[in-house]
């Protein structure tokens, strides 16, 4: 069984490490926020990589059929969901991937909805492109969150919503949507012609008797829906820079490749394809020690504040490895920048740039990460804010 090697990252030009000075204002916190794993690819990567590098020679590159047919089969193996291959599309991450979708399927002023609290970027991918945002927030009943079914549909009713962006599974509150929930939303927005884009980046990371069901297996809804889809949260390779959109409407996939031809990106480097392609073929030992690593650490996580710090509420981590945690009891929201920075000394991602200041008391931190760094994080709360 392939062993699971845990990497400091400092000085080596890490975003999460050393690249703390745009977010928090300083450098040098104890880091537990971007979304990337501490832990070497797996090594089926590196040698795919290696002996492309060790080839010399960095020209244009043809995609093989396996690059399509690994992500085929991993997906039908792993989520019971056949895509074809006329359906998969590029885009250089999933975030690039969902600010031209929301650039395509609507245009400037229409409104576009979310459930908040929700993953930023979505939000940034409406502001920046001059759309409406509309939030409706989840139900939180004491760190456990719904659907609120009915503000969905009276906003986009209200607002005359065009397009709705989904996080699935739910990044930051950690749930891995059923399939009724995901239906009901889709039945809404079928009725009332809002397309969906379904981000489901964090696939792969679910835990316990959880189940990914794919968007786009759960109904008639091709003509409204676009997913993506990427390697980089599975197998820590964001760096290579590249996603799969999947598009199995034919007048969607049109649009897509009108759109791209117009921006001239249609393709993406070949490192990236050399790197998913070798995962998807041969990570999957590899994940399932990524994904027991992470759940020791939640239980961790869970189990000490539960003791020492009894009134943090700790959402369930039914996917992703993002912990989504309250700490209201002890901190207010005015307060929290200051007591996390500069008495724990976290580098840890906000409640509030997750939908505003009504998640100011939240936090989100990463497990995908060492126990040791879990446990210096955790007992630096403890010991500043109990």
């Amino acid at each position: 069984m392939e062993e699971l090697i845990y990497v400091d990252r400092r000085n080596t030009n890490c975003n999460k490490w050393d690249g703390q000075e745009k977010m928090f204002g300083e450098e040098g916190l104890h880091a537990m926020w971007v979304a990337d794993m501490d832990f070497r690819v797996p090594e089926c990567v590196v040698d795919a990589l290696k002996e492309y590098v060790e080839s010399g020679v960095y020209g244009y590159y043809k995609i093989p059929d396996a690059y399509y047919e690994t992500f085929i089969n991993w997906e039908k193996e792993r989520h019971g969901y056949e895509v074809k291959k006329e359906w998969i599309r590029f885009s250089p991450g999933v975030v690039a991937g969902f600010h031209w979708l929301v650039q395509m399927l609507t245009e400037e002023n229409d409104a576009v909805i979310v459930n908040t609290p929700v993953y930023y970027p979505f939000l940034d991918a409406v502001k920046n492109n001059h759309r409406t945002l509309i939030c409706s927030d989840l139900k939180n009943e004491n760190g456990i969150y719904t659907i609120d079914f009915e503000d969905f549909e009276k906003k986009i009713i209200e607002h005359n919503v065009k397009l709705f962006i989904l996080c699935s599974p739910h990044n930051p509150a950690g749930r891995v949507w059923k399939k009724e929930e995901l239906k009901r939303l889709f039945e809404i927005c079928k009725k009332h012609h809002v397309f969906v884009v379904s981000d489901e980046i964090h696939q792969d990371l679910v835990f316990g008797e959880n189940k990914h069901i794919p968007s786009l297996s759960i109904g008639d809804y091709d003509d409204m829906m676009v997913s993506i889809a990427a390697a980089s949260k599975t197998f820590n390779i964001a760096g290579a820079q590249n996603s799969m959109v999947i598009i199995p409407d034919k007048k969607l996939r049109k649009k897509w490749d009108a759109y791209t031809k117009g921006n001239r990106i249609q393709g993406g480097n070949t490192f990236g394809y050399v790197a998913a392609q070798a995962a998807y073929a041969g990570g999957k030992e590899w994940l399932d020690q990524v994904l027991k690593q992470i759940d020791e650490n939640y239980r961790y996580l869970k189990a000490e504040l539960a003791e020492k710090m009894p009134e943090a509420i700790v959402t369930p981590l039914e996917g992703t490895y993002l912990c989504w945690i309250n700490l209201k009891a002890y901190v207010s929201a005015d307060d929290i920048k200051e007591v996390i920075q500069k008495k724990c000394h976290l580098a840890v991602d906000y409640g509030d740039w997750f939908g505003g200041e009504r998640f100011g008391t939240f936090i989100r931190m990463n497990l995908a990460t060492s126990m040791e760094n879990v446990k210096t994080g955790v007992e630096a709360l403890i010991n500043n804010l109990k």
